[in-house]
């Protein structure tokens, strides 16, 4: 059982980093959300995040922060405002994910010392986020923009890391790595929900691994 956890945003940054891949459980169930998230840590995920829509979720964030070994990550994602952010960052969540940018979310987890990544598309949106706090930018929705969108984005923000997630598959993760994500995000092509119903947790490990390999070979 993990004991307390005290990661700065920097570290935080760097275990995110390191993953490569950021686990998104949608729609997760109390009752497989600890072996779901087991069988991605065995397969070298090791950043989830618990979408707030999800019922549930800090109490979920709490119980894998408590059940998880301290150098995996637990965030909340799906976050739309400042009270949700407090609430998953009380449960214990170590970063916050949004799909959009709102400000009061970014400044909740800056006082709190909560990494924070909110959703952005544009050029723009990237700047105002970063200049508000953010310590890397979802690129959302991945797959209506792709990796040549990322690539043209890094080209003048180089100093901005950035998250795509949406339509993230083992065929296109290395491509947003190329073109200089720090992370891809990655929902069902990683977390299979039949898989989990049928209690196959190995499939969900071996996903992990493919998608950990896509992401080390295009590094």
């Amino acid at each position: 059982m993990a004991g307390a956890r005290v990661h700065s945003r920097m570290s935080t940054l760097e275990t995110l980093r390191e993953s490569g891949v950021v686990a998104v459980l949608r729609g997760a169930e109390s009752e497989t959300v600890v072996d779901t998230a087991r069988a991605l840590v065995e397969g070298g995920v090791t950043a989830l995040e618990v979408t707030a829509d999800t019922d549930g979720s800090a109490e979920m964030i709490r119980t894998l922060s408590a059940e998880l070994d301290d150098d995996v990550l637990v965030g909340a994602g799906t976050v739309l405002d400042a009270a949700t952010a407090q609430s998953a960052i009380a449960a214990g969540a170590e970063f916050v994910v949004s799909p959009s940018f709102h400000e009061d979310v970014v400044a909740t987890c800056n006082r709190y010392g909560v990494l924070v990544a909110p959703g952005v598309m544009t050029p723009t949106e990237a700047v105002e986020a970063y200049e508000a706090g953010a310590d890397v930018v979802k690129v959302f929705p991945a797959t209506t923009l792709g990796p040549d969108h990322v690539a043209a984005m890094k080209g003048p923000l180089g100093q901005i890391p950035m998250l795509p997630t949406g339509g993230v598959s083992p065929d296109n993760a290395g491509a947003y790595v190329e073109a200089g994500a720090v992370a891809v995000g990655a929902g069902s092509a990683l977390v299979d929900r039949e898989a989990v119903e049928a209690g196959e947790f190995g499939a969900i490990t071996e996903r992990a691994r493919t998608f950990r390999g896509v992401i080390e070979d295009a590094r």
